[in-house]
């Protein structure tokens, strides 16, 4: 059995931290066996080296190695990349195809981003296994495979499962060996050590002097987050090396190259809030539909009270109050409010009229019910009135019609315009 050094320098794996030795440890122990393991860790982190040392270690070494992003490939075509398909199972395929299950037989296949995997994949890669069994897209005959699975996935399994996105029987098959590897920012002693390596690695590949860090670049490369992980920290020695021609980098130079933490990197949402987005704009519209209602119902109450007293001053402030709700203007306006004279309607039924001046329920009854019947006619009428008389007292200056009214220019001239004024 190979050391832990030896595997690191075979495999190029850079650090000394205790929590990255003990994953390699554990990979070099179940390397022998064909259980399946899981390898968990945030995206960057080199999940792919995992599966690569468990292949090379095993007896499989010999068998075909196929890495399967499950992430990158359309939910449509997944079940036919990795079990295969008959000819004119469906449109395009035009001949009988072998999936990865088949091709990989006798060897490994590391199936990244495992959680990305739609739901009835999960059940035939389950089945798979279980006891070896797969069947091709279009077919009815039951394959048989010999193959080891290694997964990988930085999602949390367990919100995964509790959503309802990953399977639970299929979760604890997969992760028969799991295998954690720890964030760069809880290798802290070996950041730098990273650092120093894929500066010399860039030197080499432009053919230019590396380049080197001072002391208060070093302290700050070491206490970074580095929420990409080794992906990111590659990325920016990359960029340096290129782009810097004094190769003496200072602190300022390295924080140039390195978003500030916690102002220009993404924020993280929390999936309570997303969850709960729907909800809130759900109880938003139900708002807005009862202020309309009760918009329309003041209105109704309003016209109703003057047209049976014609008293004018007692509903004045209430109805500017309805017309800068419903328009949305503000509370004060520069030029006073001025209300127009309105006189009671008359009801043109004289059966009607006779009712009214007999009984007072039956008045306030019938007389609802042709308020409702002749609402629109009524308030468009007003309405057009208002505007008119507004124009005509402004000489036509909209902004100064608009505040006597009450209302926006904007929404002035939105009316001007449906009434064709």
């Amino acid at each position: 059995m190979e050391s832990v050094q030896a595997i690191k320098q075979r495999f190029e794996i850079i650090g000394n931290d205790p929590k990255l030795n003990r994953a390699i440890e554990k990979a070099i122990q179940v390397a022998p066996t064909d259980i399946s393991v899981l390898v968990t860790g945030e995206s960057g982190v080199g999940k792919e080296s995992i599966p690569k040392i468990i292949h090379s270690l095993s007896h499989r070494k010999h068998g075909k190695y196929i890495a399967v992003n499950c992430g990158a490939i359309p939910e449509g075509t997944i079940d036919s990349e990795l079990f295969g398909h008959e000819k004119g199972s469906f449109t395009g395929a035009t001949g009988t195809r072998e999936g990865y299950f088949e091709v990989a037989d006798g060897g490994t296949i590391f199936l990244d981003e495992v959680g990305e995997l739609p739901l009835t994949t999960q059940v035939r890669l389950l089945r798979v296994l279980e006891n070896g069994e797969f069947i091709k897209v279009g077919s009815s005959q039951v394959q048989k495979t010999n193959v080891r699975i290694v997964a990988a996935t930085n999602v949390n399994m367990f919100d995964a499962i509790e959503k309802g996105k990953f399977r639970k029987d299929l979760y604890y098959r997969l992760s028969t060996v799991d295998i954690m590897l720890p964030p760069l920012r809880e290798r802290k002693e070996d950041i730098h050590l990273l650092f120093r390596k894929f500066a010399s690695d860039f030197a080499h590949k432009y053919k230019m002097p590396p380049i080197k860090l001072d002391d208060n670049a070093v302290q700050y490369l070491t206490k970074y987050r580095w929420s990409g992980n080794i992906r990111q920290l590659r990325n920016a020695a990359e960029q340096i090396s290129v782009l810097e021609t004094n190769r003496d980098i200072t602190l300022a130079t390295l924080q140039s190259y390195l978003p500030a933490e916690g102002s220009t990197l993404p924020s993280v949402i929390g999936t309570k809030k997303a969850e709960s987005d729907f909800s809130s704009e759900r109880e938003i519209l139900y708002k807005i539909l009862f202020d309309m209602k009760s918009d329309l119902n003041d209105l109704k109450k309003l016209t109703l009270e003057l047209m049976q007293s014609g008293n004018v001053k007692n509903v004045q402030e209430t109805n500017k109050h309805l017309i800068q709700r419903i328009y949305g203007q503000k509370e004060e306006s520069e030029v006073p409010f001025e209300e127009p004279a309105l006189t009671a309607i008359p009801v043109q039924n004289e059966n009607l009229q006779e009712e009214f001046d007999d009984e007072d329920d039956d008045q306030n009854y019938l007389f609802a019910e042709t308020v409702e019947e002749e609402d629109s006619l009524r308030l468009d009428a007003k309405e057009i009135e208002l505007i008119k008389k507004a124009l005509e007292r402004n000489k036509g200056k909209r902004k100064a019609a608009a505040d006597e009214l009450g209302i926006s220019e904007r929404t002035l001239y939105r009316k001007i315009k449906q009434f064709d004024l």
